[in-house]
């Protein structure tokens, strides 16, 4: 059959053993693994907005992880002000990153190449000193928030099982989102303002609302990231919006497949788990080859990640979603 291709069995799998996280947790009582995934679920929601514009739509943000601070901090400011609503924290982080959007958007739009990549930049690292002197909340040292948003009773986010199925919803509802977008009248614009920006415009398409509307609709879903990031972390810093945030993010995109609606989730979980499990691994070996325990080889796990990113970048173009079409293609 010829939906049964091995990407299609691979994708399959890796959603059905997301759906079945908590299960399989709380069967081993492994309670890591949800903590681990539950992240994992959350940056892939922000992964998948960037692909929206960076994959689909040709603009390339360094600048994507600032919408995850500004609503990570709309949710921890009122819940520190005693606002702990939930139908309070989440419309006011959402709109707070769509406003952002709106602007840099519409001022990032107005340049190409590489100094769009730097304008973004350049507005994220404002956003990121903006909250470092935030004394009031915490400066750089971050906010701590004490508890997590409240929706009167019909959901309990405290519940770590809830929690990650919302998160997991939200994930899904991204991609379906995402999907249907790019597949719409305006997603073919707007690939096609990416493959050749002047004819479209020649033939009449007023390209830069397109864009613009996109760029805002990607900033308000990475912002729904940020929401679902500071109440599982209880806690909002500057960090989390700091431009290698923003690389982290591309890095997600490009391993999984940029162009591809769930390439970036396959890069999310890809990344975050090597990112767990290399430093692990390195010690372990290193105990072996030496016969007592290395501490320090820790602290090295990126330089044997780096070159598997370059493998994949240089033989796997399209990242693990292009390299298993190939393998679909024979």
């Amino acid at each position: 059959m010829k939906a049964l291709t091995v990407r299609n069995i691979v994708v399959g799998a890796l959603l059905l053993f997301l759906a079945l996280v908590p299960v399989y947790s709380q069967m081993t009582g492994n309670l890591f693994l949800m903590t681990l995934f539950t992240r994992i679920v959350i940056l892939a929601i922000a992964a998948v907005s960037l692909n929206l514009i960076m994959g689909f739509g040709g603009m390339v943000s360094f600048g994507h992880a600032a919408y995850l601070g500004i609503a990570g901090y709309a949710v921890g400011i009122l819940a520190h002000e005693g606002v702990n609503s939930g139908f309070v924290q989440w419309p006011v982080a959402l709109l707070a990153c769509a406003l952002f959007a709106l602007v840099t958007g519409a001022l990032s739009l107005r340049t190409r190449g590489v100094y769009f990549i730097m304008i973004t930049l350049a507005f994220a690292q404002m956003i990121y000193y903006v909250g470092v002197s935030l004394d009031r909340y915490g400066a750089d040292d971050g906010l701590t928030i004490y508890r997590r948003s409240d929706f009167g009773g019909w959901i309990n986010l405290s519940n770590k099982t809830v929690f990650y199925y919302v998160c997991f919803g939200f994930l899904m509802l991204t991609c379906y989102l995402v999907w249907r977008i790019v597949n719409s009248r305006f997603g073919m614009v707007i690939r096609g303002a990416r493959s050749n920006l002047r004819r479209m415009r020649a033939i009449g398409f007023p390209c830069f609302r397109y864009q613009l509307t996109c760029f805002v609709i990607a900033g308000v879903l990475c912002g729904l990231s940020g929401i679902l990031l500071a109440n599982h972390t209880d806690f909002v810093s500057p960090a989390v919006m700091h431009w290698t945030r923003s690389g982290d993010l591309i890095v997600m995109a490009v391993l999984g497949g940029m162009g591809s609606v769930l390439g970036p989730v396959m890069g999310a979980v890809a990344l975050l788990v090597l990112e767990e499990w290399l430093p692990h691994a390195i010690s372990v070996v290193g105990q072996f080859v030496t016969g007592k325990p290395v501490v320090a080889a820790k602290e090295y796990w990126a330089l044997i990640l780096g070159p598997m990113l370059l493998l994949v970048v240089l033989f796997a173009r399209g990242g693990i979603d292009g390299l298993l079409e190939k393998i679909r293609r024979g």
